[in-house]
């Protein structure tokens, strides 16, 4: 009988009818009783590898995508600097057109204005100018008095003073009184053959127009035919 009881009871203890252990593990990182921190674990430390190996990695890509936007984000930078660029050089011209404009303006009106004033004056020295030439066609423009004269006309000459109006001129009523009218056959056309007051001209402009006697043409009358001819036909009648 004791021998089947042993039989039984390693027929009970079979590797089969074996039950695994049952394992705990302790994963908390302070330890109760001490209340110290434990040593990471092999497996802990492999997660904490793993994890570190996957931070890289994120890290990586992360990069990488940032890498690939920079270039996009730098040409995107570019071509609004450009586009800037473009714009205050366009602005700039513009500014320095209107300035350039505006010069050549002030400038045209500064010589308007400077000629306007001088020909003001000159124009108060006609009568002056009339009587000293009226003293020289009759001999009274002599000595000191004829280079004063010279003087005063010179410097006239040169602030621009001309003098228009001469015999033989084509009339032009634009610069020309016309206050005698003939007619001859010697003449083509309207021409001045007296100046009775000489005409001023200040650059462009007319201070006085010239005051003349203006021959028109006239064409020769026809000739009267000839008494011989006359005779002739009377007597072969």
């Amino acid at each position: 009988m004791t021998t089947e009881s042993s039989g039984d009871s390693d027929r009970q203890q079979s590797p089969q009818d074996e039950q695994e252990p049952v394992v705990v593990r302790d994963r908390r990182r302070i330890d109760p009783q001490t209340g110290e921190p434990r040593a990471a674990t092999e497996q802990g430390q492999v997660a904490e590898s793993m994890s570190g190996t996957l931070d890289e990695e994120l890290a990586k890509v992360g990069e990488g995508a940032a890498a690939e936007e920079a270039p996009e984000a730098e040409d995107g930078a570019d071509a609004e600097l450009r586009k800037q660029v473009d714009e205050l050089t366009e602005d700039l011209k513009r500014v320095t057109a209107e300035y350039a404009n505006y010069r050549r303006r002030t400038e045209r009106d500064r010589e308007s204005v400077v000629n306007a004033a001088k020909a003001s004056v000159v124009g108060d020295l006609l009568t002056v100018l009339d009587d000293l030439e009226r003293a020289d066609s009759h001999g009274d423009l002599t000595g000191a008095f004829k280079a004063v004269a010279d003087k005063l006309v010179g410097s006239l000459n040169n602030a621009g003073l001309v003098a228009f109006g001469a015999e033989g001129d084509e009339f032009d009523p634009s610069v020309h009184e016309a206050v005698q009218h003939t007619t001859s056959s010697e003449v083509s056309g309207p021409t001045v053959t007296t100046v009775m007051r000489r005409g001023y001209r200040f650059g462009d402009r007319v201070l006085r127009p010239a005051m003349v006697a203006v021959t028109d043409h006239e064409p020769e009358a026809a000739a009267p035919p000839e008494s011989g001819a006359e005779t002739g036909e009377d007597t072969a009648q």
